[in-house]
């Protein structure tokens, strides 16, 4: 007979009571982000509902979320004038579409940046909004406009709600190998890039893993996106420890790696709540993506690597002073997200996340972390430093078939 006290029913209650101080704490002491003063148009939506009504050379345009190919089919029938109208006329619906020439959408997106810009500093001296609505409009001009610095580059932007971005470091186009960077909890326009501990926001993730993955292999062609582009949770509250969120953003990983032009080998990295986003995403990406590795991860929502159904080979790292370590690795009734990607028995292979200190160093530049997810980006898996006390963390890889 089982004592009361330890029965299967008592103890699921007691991890799911855990569970939920952990988060109703970390919660209520300034994690949760506020977003004021916000537009009640979606832009994002009304450009496309233009689009729907648009026309090119007596053609009905294209369904915005056909297949990317079909519209990379579109765009390649169009001459250069028609393109440059399209950009033109439709800058936030040709930025965000998949398919759409990556060229394009990076001038569509610069073009709708300078508008939204514009947008927020008219709004942010009007009188009819509160206080804090103008002063959250003037703090999204100036981040617009920083997005704005020559040479920047951005694969998506969308201003509505909290707003989602994607920005690309490298020649996409003609990359040997690309990676993805999958940030977490907080990502949004406003957070996406920091002065203070710039490796910490997504930009600077994406800025530091490129300059290291050049640093590994100087010969090989790659690109870095940082990608922002799904609607993350406001502080670590109920959304951070359910996956609503991270199945709708997985959907959006998934089209997006479909989308990337060409076919070289895809490496996403996953930070924090980021791996949520991943592990959903797992079985659905395409078998380009060869690798997923993990940094700070409150679960991928299974119990081992094998739930996952992928063939790409899994990664994880985690730092010994990282706060996620404490939380409960559960899954009851939807809440927690599942076993530890560094345990022993998850399955994966645990990397060394030296010098990271802490939850939001592992793209600080100097660090193995960094180092270890620059070795796999480029493919130099033999360089790979394994975690303490773990070894073979790069065994049975053998050289890959040319992209």
């Amino acid at each position: 007979m089982t004592p009361f006290g330890s029965s299967p029913t008592v103890m699921a209650w007691r991890a799911l009571l855990a569970l939920a101080v952990v988060f109703v704490m970390l919660a209520t002491t300034g994690w949760t982000a506020v977003q004021r003063g916000q537009r009640p148009v979606d832009p994002l939506k009304a450009a496309v509902a233009a689009w729907r009504r648009g026309s090119v050379g007596h053609r009905h345009l294209p369904d915005p979320h056909s297949p990317p190919g079909r519209l990379a089919t579109f765009f390649g029938s169009l001459t250069a004038a028609q393109q440059t109208r399209l950009v033109d006329t439709y800058p936030l619906a040709v930025g965000n579409m998949n398919g759409a020439p990556v060229r394009l959408r990076y001038r569509a997106n610069r073009i709708a940046l300078r508008q939204e810009a514009a947008v927020e500093r008219h709004r942010s001296q009007d009188k009819l909004l509160s206080r804090d609505g103008r002063s959250h409009a003037l703090q999204t001009m100036l981040t617009y406009q920083a997005m704005l610095a020559p040479g920047r580059r951005f694969l998506a932007f969308d201003p509505s709600g909290s707003g989602r971005v994607a920005e690309v470091f490298g020649d996409l186009a003609h990359a040997q190998r690309v990676s993805v960077v999958v940030p977490g909890v907080d990502t949004n326009v406003l957070t996406f890039q920091k002065t203070g501990k710039w490796y910490s926001a997504p930009s600077g993730m994406g800025s530091a893993l490129y300059t290291a993955e050049r640093a590994a292999s100087p010969a090989t062609s790659t690109a870095v996106i940082a990608w922002a582009d799904y609607t993350a949770p406001a502080g670590l509250g109920m959304d951070a420890a359910i996956g609503t969120l991270a199945k709708a953003g997985a959907v959006r990983l998934t089209a997006l790696t479909k989308a990337l032009p060409g076919r070289t080998p895809i490496a996403l990295f996953c930070h924090s709540y980021g791996s949520v986003v991943c592990g959903m995403a797992a079985r659905t990406l395409p078998p380009r993506v060869r690798d997923v590795a993990v940094a700070g991860s409150p679960g991928m929502r299974v119990g081992s690597e094998r739930g996952l159904h992928t063939r790409a080979r899994v990664w994880a790292m985690r730092d010994a002073g990282d706060w996620i370590q404490d939380i409960p690795y559960v899954d009851v009734v939807g809440l927690g997200h599942g076993a530890d990607p560094v345990s022993r028995g998850f399955g994966s292979r645990v990397v060394s996340a030296a010098g990271a200190q802490g939850h939001s160093g592992y793209f600080q530049p100097g660090t193995t972390s960094l180092d270890n997810f620059a070795d796999i980006g480029v493919g130099d898996f033999g360089a790979v430093a394994c975690a303490r006390g773990v070894s073979g963390c790069h065994s049975g890889i053998h050289v890959e078939d040319p992209a």
